[in-house]
């Protein structure tokens, strides 16, 4: 049988946890989504640049591309050259936020291109990564981006 002071501390423990959940709760949408699109647009640009010698894409790319990726279907040279290209633009889109749920759309075509064909074992990773994407795919790239203020602009 439970004595009226292990009760009062049970609720005022359940209360506490109550109100901590409430405040988590709270924490807007916009941060999380900023958060989101800076992170995963960071691992995807500095995996861009490791493809490049100055301009172009570089020999060590196409050779990774050729022995170690070896994605079915697709040319080495033709695979490195959209990866390099992709690693790019869709970062900076998410960056600014512009077209965030394609590039978001894009990035994750590529994370399950990579977790499927190239790294399998790698899928803690992979999942880390979906999980930003799907955030920004699913609720938007939040008010701290061009698209929410081309919306604003479309509306009004």
């Amino acid at each position: 049988m439970s004595t009226p002071a292990i009760v009062s501390a049970d609720h005022s423990l359940s209360r506490r946890l109550q109100e901590g959940v409430m405040l988590l709760e709270r924490i807007p949408h916009d941060l999380i989504a900023v958060v989101a699109r800076l992170s995963i647009a960071a691992v995807f640009w500095q995996s861009g640049q490791t493809k490049l010698d100055g301009w172009q894409v570089s020999e060590n790319a196409i050779y990774l591309f050729e022995h170690e990726y070896a994605l079915p279907l697709i040319s080495p040279v033709i695979a490195a050259h959209l990866a390099a290209l992709a690693e790019h633009l869709f970062p900076l889109l998410l960056v600014f936020g512009l077209g965030s749920r394609l590039a978001a759309l894009g990035l994750l075509a590529m994370t399950l291109v990579i977790q499927i064909f190239v790294y399998p074992g790698a899928w803690p990773t992979h999942g880390t990564w979906a999980a930003c994407l799907l955030i920004i795919i699913a609720r938007g790239p939040g008010r701290l981006s061009l698209d929410h203020l081309l919306a604003a602009r479309v509306r009004g």
